[in-house]
């Protein structure tokens, strides 16, 4: 296994060092269980992975009908081989005993055992029951960031040509709606400009909120060998933990959480002031300069250092870095979609990007990640809140095209205002507005803010709740009908990664007992709802991944994520391949807009664009008026505070986020015997400056609230900045004895317990990062009492107000991680803030 590396202990593997403009060298990782060697398998089945946004190609080991591994694809652009640790462990979850393997249908307040007949049929008859009484607005649907392209096209057909429903969203939502949004608002349409294969040729680069090393651990391994090779990149990092990305960064800066704007801006102000500018470019290709220059005139290091608590000297060296770099490479995640103004921040990276003429060539791009392995899917097929093929929702002629494509009449596709996104939706179903929810592949009832509030909505006996999933979780323990689905593996489909790249998963296994794959399960619904096109056809006229793949092309066609250029077979032996692929470019797209901008013309733009500040449209008009030459936009934005902020009561800052470790509410790692040992159970972040002053230690049992509700942990202290405390959100309750969220008033293991109901106006991404909490003693580590329940106050960053943590300060501690290379620093391998 990648050269019988304990790939726990040393996640990343060893090193392949290379120089600028080299090749990234092959590493084939492999890991089979059981003690089999490669000849014992029968079959290698190509595949990607289904556990991060990374798109890792590899290969799936069967022997006598079950998967019993998994090797890194050394042909593949994307990884060269290598894989991360969910990769090389998570398959194990698909055998778990404890799968899905029949319908279950509620009786007499029970789930029981039914058959898809039955389910099925309830399904139908709710649905047609609902439209008759009250309309499609009463039935939403609820997707993933996990399932397969062709099965994302098949429901955003059927919900917005067969219901006729605004109500269609994706857990994408909270992910990667800003990362999309922030893409429309700068270039006129979604679309990833950089690639992955700008790490090989980036002189510096720049990480914003994004814990690279966690979250794409095998992109990590490439920068890892560009610094050990010729010539390594300088790294600029973003991010208030002490993550391995920041030890290992040139300059850290750690805000203040919720700051994200100041700080960007004044990086722009200093890009300004030095005249670092590409002034050809910006004339050539973009448009705003004048009021972006005017905007950031007065935001300097200065006035940032005292809103974000980073030294303003700093923020001049990070804006030298930023500002001196021959090609530049930016990555965004989670840090920013997920914190205060979180599109008006991304927005800002695009702008240094722009300003800097840094698109479109080796080595200069932007990469506004995903948390998904098919997050970019829902974008493309319209299942995340969006028209497929990224059309324009205000733009009638976009209507009318996919109105030809679906062979319906245009007033059969709802676009009298914007569609529902998912917070809105579950809010309608509060309300009673919303009376069927159908959750495909997805965890609501441990993944959304302030969860006794959202398991209070699925509880109800109004709305009746579909849940398609491999286990019993939490949200499926709520529902009304509850449908085993096949997953990764065990079906056939495509799905595209972070920087466009296009892979092919073949079924390898066939699913436990009666588990349906997602496409087939939506594809009987439409039989059964007896869908028709204008002419009396069958709205969904395919039946298999193929035909559903060939039907999404004809829909991409002409469009900026272009797939008619990709074939199953042309997917199949080689490496993924990015979009757009057509006869203009047959082989695929490595870099957009290497020419200037393509996609944001009046008439073909996906967005007028939105008021950063307010969320509110742009008209048609007033969007020609600004940009009738489809050209860049420059979009300055103004700092406001956060909407909560500490006081006496709760007087730190709570944020939340990922382990390497884990994926989402751990329902496939946390069955996973290697990823569940790695980080078992919940755990609460805090600096030594405030364990130090209030007499806390290590291992204490802690519990965390804020106004929404509670948690309790084990405390874990590192250099995280003073007076932010960090929480892993992947903690639900599947694996306790209850299975379900805590009793009323009794403190949980969720981190969404306490986070607010909040998101950007813009991109409506929940805001997990920016929660007022408070943090009481609950329990020494030896198991006594603790003297009284006091709420703890946060320590003065570095002992004064206004100075920041020092950068790359690392406070070590004893470590539950224990592996068979010894246990593993907490601050290292603890989790990201994405």
């Amino acid at each position: 296994m990648g050269g019988h590396v304990d790939r726990i202990a040393e996640p990343w593997g060893g090193r392949t060092p290379y120089a600028r403009g080299g090749t990234w060298p092959v590493r084939v990782d492999t890991y089979l269980a059981d003690g089999l060697d490669q000849a014992a398998v029968q079959r290698w089945v190509q595949s990607a992975s289904i556990l991060h946004s990374d798109g890792d190609a590899m290969d799936v080991a069967v022997r006598d009908g079950r998967i019993v591994g998994v090797r890194g694809r050394a042909v593949d652009r994307v990884n060269h081989g290598r894989l991360g640790p969910k990769d090389l462990f998570g398959w194990q979850a698909n055998a778990s005993p404890d799968r899905l393997t029949r319908p279950l249908v509620r009786e007499g307040g029970r789930l029981v055992e039914s058959d898809w007949d039955t389910a099925m049929g309830r399904i139908a008859g709710r649905t047609r029951q609902l439209l008759e009484e009250r309309g499609p607005g009463s039935i939403g649907f609820y997707t993933s960031g996990q399932l397969f392209l062709e099965e994302y096209y098949t429901l955003a057909v059927i919900a917005r040509a067969g219901i006729g429903t605004h109500h269609l969203d994706g857990n994408t939502r909270l992910c990667t709606s800003t990362a999309a949004e922030a893409l429309k608002e700068s270039f006129g349409c979604d679309g990833q400009p950089g690639t992955y294969d700008d790490i090989d040729h980036a002189d510096t680069i720049a990480l914003f909120g994004h814990n690279i090393a966690e979250t794409q651990p095998v992109q990590w391994m490439r920068v890892l060998d560009r610094l050990d090779g010729a010539d390594p990149p300088r790294l600029v990092c973003v991010d208030p933990r002490p993550t391995r990305v920041a030890r290992l960064a040139d300059v850290h800066l750690a805000p203040r959480v919720g700051t994200n704007v100041a700080l960007l801006n004044a990086l722009l102000h200093e890009i300004v002031r030095t005249d670092r500018v590409d002034h050809a470019y910006v004339a050539a290709h973009t448009v705003g300069y004048e009021e972006l220059a005017r905007r950031v005139a007065g935001t300097t290091p200065e006035w940032a250092a005292r809103i974000c608590d980073v030294p303003a000297a700093r923020i001049r060296e990070a804006a030298e870095v930023l500002g001196t770099a021959a090609r530049l490479l930016s990555t965004v995640l989670q840090g920013v979609y997920q914190s205060h103004q979180a599109t008006a921040a991304a927005v800002q990276i695009n702008n240094l990007h722009l300003l800097r003429g840094m698109l479109g060539r080796p080595g200069a791009g932007v990469l506004q990640m995903n948390g998904q392995p098919t997050a970019q899917n829902t974008r493309e097929c319209g299942a995340d809140g969006d028209l497929p093929g990224f059309r324009n929702w205000q733009n009638d002629q976009h209507v009318a095209d996919l109105a030809r494509v679906w062979n319906v009449d245009p007033s059969a596709i709802p676009h009298h205002g914007p569609p529902t996104h998912a917070m809105q939706m579950f809010r309608y179903a509060e309300q009673g507005t919303v009376r069927m929810l159908w959750i495909s592949g997805t965890n609501p009832a441990v993944s959304l803010p302030e969860l006794r509030r959202i398991r209070s909505v699925l509880a109800q006996d109004r709305l009746f709740v579909v849940v398609q999933d491999l286990f019993l979780t939490e949200t499926a323990r709520l529902a009304d009908v509850v449908l085993p689905a096949a997953t990764w593996g065990e079906k056939t489909g495509t799905f595209t990664n972070a920087d466009r790249t296009v892979h092919l998963s073949d079924k390898a296994v066939d699913p436990p007992g009666e588990a349906r794959a997602d496409l087939d399960v939506f594809l009987d619904y439409a039989a059964r709802m007896d869908f028709r096109d204008k002419d009396g056809g069958p709205l969904v006229d395919w039946h298999d991944p193929e035909s559903a793949f060939e039907a999404w092309k004809r829909c991409s066609a002409g469009r900026p994520c272009d797939y008619t250029g990709i074939t199953y077979e042309g997917l199949r032996g080689g490496s993924g391949i990015q979009w757009p692929c057509h006869t203009g470019a047959p082989r695929g797209t490595p870099r957009l807009y290497t020419d200037g901008v393509t996609w944001a013309a009046p008439d073909v733009c996906e967005t007028y664009g939105k008021d950063l500040v307010t969320g509110a449209a742009t008209e048609a008009v007033e969007y020609r008026a600004l940009n009738p030459d489809g050209k860049a936009m420059l979009k300055a934005a103004d700092y406001l505070p956060p909407h909560e902020e500490p006081d006496e009561r709760y007087p730190f800052q709570l944020t939340t986020g990922r382990t390497l470790y884990h994926f989402h509410t751990r329902t496939k790692t946390g069955r996973a015997p290697q990823l569940d040992g790695a980080a078992p159970d919940v755990w609460v972040e805090a600096s030594a400056a405030d364990a130090a002053a209030h007499g806390l230690a290590e291992g204490d049992l802690v519990q965390v609230a804020t106004a929404r509700g509670a948690l309790r942990g084990r405390l874990r202290i590192t250099g995280i900045r003073p007076g932010l405390l960090f929480v892993p959100f992947h903690y639900g309750y599947w694996d306790t004895p209850s299975g379900q969220g805590p009793a009323e008033g009794v403190p949980g293991r969720a981190a969404n317990e306490a986070t607010v109901t909040d998101w950007d106006p813009v991109s409506k991404q929940p805001l997990f990062k920016t929660a007022a909490a408070a943090l009481t003693l609950v329990e020494r580590g030896d198991g006594t009492a603790a003297p009284a329940p006091t709420t703890t106050a946060s320590a003065p960053v570095d002992g004064a107000p206004g100075t920041a943590p020092r950068a790359r300060t690392t406070v070590g501690g004893p470590s539950a991680y224990v592996t068979e290379s010894g246990p593993l620093p907490w601050d290292e391998y603890g989790g990201d803030r994405a």
